[in-house]
């Protein structure tokens, strides 16, 4: 019997087959797809509208209002009403209106769950694979097809395996580790999906896990995916929704003897803080090379770096210091659940003496949407995914991408260092 990756099992049955090999091509049933403002309805009902369809399941599509709100100007009102009158029409039930970024708001939801086949229109949805299941971005048109049919077609990935091994360092993270990646890897990894395994990911949480496989898009991957287990199954039955089959679950981890095109080995216990400098993810190198870049601002925002793990991080560096003159720490929370167990367990009060701004949750920066973005010349330090030239302003400002730790630790500093360097002091 042919041995498969937790990928090729999904794909097989979402496809209605025994098994899957790599460069298969199929057409796969969707269990899920989503979509947020920018991507979604406003997008798809012109298409809709000339096939003469509409939804093929609303209860399987999800839509977040995410990247325009709350509207700053008339042109991103409107867009807003458009998709709340999409989803009304359409008898969408899972519209989440202004409460936080889709790729945090459908996990806490429940709505993530192991095995299922997911359509995203975004290219972060492979941020849904820390659950188990194959979540990958489609571009407008090719997800108007998929809500009005449920199904699509692909080519079938290859997978390779990225094993982490030992404890992770306090003040090292999953970002730092995926910025890592970014450099051993590179980003053009296309038609390969990234299986992330070993101690390390086994003993993180599902915050941190969420981070692995939503870079796998800055690697240039399909998706990424961690087989689900009790970590995975522990954080469903908290937001409402357990999962009953537990073996069934189970048994989507990849067979011992699966075929893959690379397995990668690497140490977290050897790993410090790492920083991407301008203008891409994979410029990476130890935080303290640029102990002498100086800051403008720093950013805490994003599906990947604003949920409360990630705010904590943060505020275990601020808590009793205050941001350095001349720099601006802006933090815009992942979601309002966010928002409020940052409010209720002092998190929130720590980062508001320290002198951050607080921002509405949402996409904003990180996108170039909204508050926070950078003027001509600018330096910024961020805990989102991408510092491609412009993407969070005007085209000559410099981005810097690193973990809330690093982030935070150079708010304070007024220029980039070694977080574990604030964290040893508070430690002594």
């Amino acid at each position: 019997m042919a041995q498969s990756t937790l990928v090729e099992k999904i794909i097989a049955r979402a496809a209605g087959v025994a098994a899957v090999r790599p460069g298969d091509i199929v057409v796969a049933q969707v269990d899920f797809a989503f979509a947020h403002d920018s991507s979604g309805p406003r997008r798809w009902q012109p298409i809709l509208d000339e096939l003469g369809t509409g939804l093929w399941d609303p209860s399987r599509v999800a839509i977040v209002s995410d990247h325009f709100s709350p509207a700053a100007d008339a042109e991103s009102a409107a867009i807003l009403q458009l998709t709340r009158d999409f989803a009304r029409r359409h008898g969408v039930a899972a519209f989440f209106d202004m409460i936080g970024i889709c790729h945090l708001v459908l996990p806490q939801q429940g709505l993530i769950r192991p095995g299922a086949f997911i359509a995203g229109g975004d290219s972060h949805t492979p941020m849904a694979g820390a659950f188990g299941a194959y979540a990958a971005g489609y571009g407008a048109t090719d997800m108007a097809a998929i809500v009005a049919t449920g199904e699509t077609w692909l080519s079938v990935p290859q997978t390779i395996r990225v094993e982490w091994s030992g404890q992770v360092p306090h003040g090292v993270t999953a970002k730092d580790m995926m910025l890592l990646l970014c450099r051993e890897l590179g980003l053009d990894n296309a038609f390969k999906a990234v299986e992330f395994a070993g101690d390390s990911v086994a003993a993180m949480g599902m915050a941190e896990r969420m981070v692995l496989c939503n870079m796998a898009a800055e690697l240039g991957a399909e998706t990424g995916v961690i087989a689900p287990d009790d970590v995975t199954f522990d954080y469903l039955a908290a937001a409402g929704r357990p999962i009953e089959d537990r073996l069934s679950a189970l048994a989507l981890r990849s067979d011992a003897n699966a075929d893959y095109a690379a397995i990668h080995s690497f140490r977290a216990d050897a790993l410090a803080p790492q920083i991407a400098a301008p203008h891409s993810p994979a410029n990476v190198s130890d935080a303290g090379d640029f102990a002498d870049i100086a800051i403008n601002q720093a950013y805490i925002g994003a599906c990947v770096g604003a949920k409360i793990e990630d705010l904590r991080m943060a505020a275990e560096i601020l808590r009793g210091r205050h941001v350095a003159d001349g720099v601006r720490l802006l933090v815009a929370p992942a979601s309002s659940r966010t928002l409020a167990q940052a409010a209720e367990d002092g998190t929130l009060a720590i980062l508001a003496r320290s002198g951050a701004i607080l921002l509405s949750s949402g996409c904003g920066a990180c996108a170039g949407y909204g508050a926070g973005v950078l003027a001509s010349g600018e330096v910024c330090i961020s805990s989102t995914n991408r510092n491609f030239r412009g993407r969070m302003g005007d085209s000559l400002s410099q981005v810097y991408l690193g973990s809330p730790y690093s982030v935070a630790a150079a708010a304070v500093a007024g220029h980039i260092i070694d977080p574990r360097d604030l964290l040893q002091r508070r430690a002594a």
